[in-house]
């Protein structure tokens, strides 16, 4: 086998092989309000499962967990999973879940573009789309279960990408429980690009129950900051945090104004 491995080829890893799949390791803490599952019901879902197909849902096999703030309320922090779906180079969709057990409740969808889709986009578009930079050099954004070598990879095809993503559903935020409900509007969520944004001790847990370093791949992902180019929303949270961050090392603004 060739020693050059192809970016494409390490991210389509099946997930199945993954060992930060193999068990619920991230479990939900939100039961949706409801009654019980009748055996009526539980039979129609065998027989959905048996005679239909799920064909949409084939492909959304790369999995990534990172963190995200809500832009109207950058307090607001929480932890993602999620499930994508890479639909060609320039364009992947996601759906977001608070766990990645199987009682997981989907909370959410992110689509990501990559730098030359999002400079085509008309200037009151790119205000909804956050940057990727900072979130790929901190560390923070992880694909638990691939090896280093394809996680690398894979997050050097996101370097100066773009992703839009509404949080639809509160399962809770770091510090506070969730809704048993999808209540009131969706929450335009954004990025950490900053060193000390992110709560560390949501960042702490998350390492803990995926079991990953995030300083660890902060540092493996060193060599990927010659990549970085200057990226639109990067000083969006800025004011909110200045009093306790610091700039992340090849994390640059391209001063468009939001």
């Amino acid at each position: 086998m060739s020693k050059k491995i192809s970016a494409s080829l390490l991210v389509c890893l099946p997930l199945l092989s993954s060992p930060a799949l193999a068990h619920d390791i991230a479990s939900t803490t939100v039961e949706p309000m409801g009654r019980v599952k009748t055996g009526a019901t539980r039979s129609l879902e065998l027989g959905a499962k048996v005679l239909q197909r799920t064909t949409p849902m084939h492909g959304f096999d790369v999995y990534l967990v990172g963190f995200h703030p809500m832009k109207a309320n950058p307090e607001m922090q929480m932890k993602a999973h999620h499930f994508c779906h890479q639909v060609n180079e320039d364009f992947a969709q996601c759906v977001l879940f608070d766990s990645n057990s199987a009682e997981a409740n989907m909370n959410g969808v992110e689509y990501i573009i990559s730098e030359a889709v999002f400079e085509a986009l008309p200037e009151e578009e790119k205000k909804y789309w956050h940057p990727h930079n900072g979130e790929i050099l901190s560390g923070q954004l992880v694909a638990p279960g691939l090896p280093s070598v394809a996680e690398k990879a894979l997050m050097k095809s996101k370097m100066n990408s773009y992703g839009k993503t509404w949080h639809v559903w509160n399962t809770g935020h770091h510090g506070h429980a969730g809704d048993v409900l999808p209540l009131g509007d969706p929450r335009l969520a954004w990025s950490f690009n900053r060193e000390g944004e992110a709560n560390p001790d949501m960042i702490i847990k998350r390492d803990k129950k995926l079991n990953v370093d995030t300083s660890k791949k902060r540092k493996e992902r060193a060599e990927l900051t010659s990549l970085a180019k200057p990226q639109s929303g990067v000083d969006t949270l800025k004011e909110a945090f200045k009093a306790q961050t610091q700039a992340i090392p090849g994390v640059r603004s391209q001063h468009i104004p939001h």
